[in-house]
């Protein structure tokens, strides 16, 4: 069995929490933010066994394996 490390990014929306794996595009949700995780983390993991199952998890090995993971926040304008 292999385990990667993964980023989530959970935001709030007006019905509940949106959580998203930007490594594999995988979204998901929750009432609070430790549901909206283990959502999430469930289906990244039905992903990857798919993707395998399909014999294409090498494509998206590189993404899986990056050695460093960088989050931040910023603030975007419009005119």
């Amino acid at each position: 069995m292999r385990t990667y490390d993964m980023t989530a990014v959970i935001w709030k929306e007006a019905n509940g929490y949106v959580s998203k794996c930007p490594e594999t595009g995988v979204a998901s949700c929750g009432d609070t933010p430790e549901e909206a995780l283990r959502n999430l983390k469930e289906a990244v993991e039905l992903y990857l066994e798919n993707a395998k199952r399909l014999g294409i998890l090498r494509e998206i090995q590189d993404t899986l394996d990056a050695p460093g993971k960088f989050t931040t926040s910023f603030a975007a304008s419009v005119r």
